[in-house]
């Protein structure tokens, strides 16, 4: 799928199948390259029940862990033991217990601001690349999770923001969050979460409705705007959908 394509929506009965449907595709991503994987996660509300399950018996012994390496579109900048540390979170659902610690990629956040973290974390991704540029025959990651917020911003690139706009950089700082948690936030840049062979948003709940009804009727909104040079996959829940879709698909 081009990155000017329109996402394929794929719908689940409920949030417990969006997380099955996730794990499948993350899954399915390990399983098409044979060499170094690169996953980046996502904060919020939305993975944990597909950590949960990365981290649960049924599926944890079949994940190459010595091979996948697990990096994370954003962050907020509070210290690593704060809850509402995005990347905490992810370790201490699946990562700590299972992932080689070289193999965990925080976004640094004991930086003296949200623009030093972002540099030491580019340097981090291009070091991990092997090239200070980016080619689109060549992605950075195999897979990126992201969510959709109630504004429409995704990782920490909200709507209206300079931020959203940056296409030198690959990862910046946010000195000033949209939405709760009104905390500084370090984020991946567009052209940077492009780089990969698919991006997967996962949009559950019905407080999602009307966020994703804005979506999809195609409005300019970060969420919309960010892309993979690869496929882009929504996958959302029946509660999520508006009405006037909502059924059977």
């Amino acid at each position: 799928m081009a990155a000017a394509d329109k996402p394929e929506l794929i719908v689940a009965a409920d949030a417990e199948a969006l997380a099955q449907a996730a794990a499948e595709r993350v899954m399915a991503r390990i399983a098409a390259n044979a060499g170094r994987i690169a996953i980046c996660l996502t904060g919020g509300s939305s993975p944990k029940k597909l950590y949960q399950l990365l981290g649960g018996d049924a599926w944890r012994g079949k994940i190459p862990w010595d091979r996948v390496h697990w990096f994370i579109g954003d962050e907020r900048f509070v210290p690593e033991s704060d809850p509402l540390n995005n990347m905490a979170v992810a370790r201490a659902t699946f990562l700590d217990r299972n992932a080689p610690s070289g193999h965990i990629h925080p976004i640094p956040t004991a930086a003296e601001s949200p623009d030093q973290s972002a540099e030491t974390y580019a340097r981090e991704l291009q070091a991990f690349y092997g090239s200070g540029s980016l080619d689109p025959a060549r992605p950075l990651f195999d897979l990126i999770l992201m969510g959709a917020g109630p504004d429409g911003h995704t990782a920490s690139l909200f709507p209206g923001y300079p931020e959203i706009e940056e296409m030198q950089r690959w990862v910046v700082g946010v000195p000033k969050a949209n939405v709760a948690p009104f905390v500084p936030r370090v984020s991946l840049t567009l052209p940077v979460l492009a780089s990969c062979r698919e991006m997967l948003f996962e949009i559950a709940g019905h407080d999602k409705q009307p966020i994703l009804t804005r979506l999809l009727n195609g409005e300019t909104l970060p969420a919309v705007r960010a892309r993979s040079n690869g496929e882009t996959v929504w996958l959302v829940d029946q509660a999520a959908l508006p009405e006037e879709i909502r059924g059977p698909r």
